[in-house]
């Protein structure tokens, strides 16, 4: 079975969102998942331990070319998500995900459209985009 669609995705959310119909539910709940996306990353980091951080200042500045600047900049996170951290991880942003797709089916919002529109700014403005 291949994977569903941005539009296939919204629709199933559609058809199962009974519980959070109203926008502000659904809204409180996208924010609510969303901590939970970062609690489950934390807890990888200081329950598990399968990833840390070691954070510092990053060592380009503004003047220097973009592929340099790229090449110098840290995600400052050491190690790899064990099987475990990884699968929550993935089923948190799962619950978040859902609630996006639900919030755009209360707002009349495409979320196909919604990635394309990002990813069209993304190439366009490249690492302006970013600022």
């Amino acid at each position: 079975m291949s994977a569903p669609t941005l539009q296939e995705f919204q629709q199933l959310v559609s058809e199962l969102l009974l519980r959070h119909r109203s926008l502000l539910d659904v809204v409180t709940k996208f924010s609510q998942t969303g901590a939970s996306v970062n609690r489950a990353v934390a807890k990888s980091v200081t329950e598990c331990g399968c990833i840390e951080l070691r954070a510092h200042q990053q060592g380009f500045s503004e003047d220097l070319p973009f592929d340099q600047a790229l090449r110098l900049s840290k995600s400052h996170m050491h190690g790899e998500l064990c099987e475990n951290c990884r699968d929550t991880i993935r089923t948190e942003m799962g619950k978040n995900l859902f609630y996006l797709a639900a919030m755009c089916n209360l707002l009349d919002i495409r979320l196909e459209e919604v990635v394309a529109k990002e990813a069209e700014k993304c190439s366009t403005l490249g690492l302006f985009n970013l600022t």
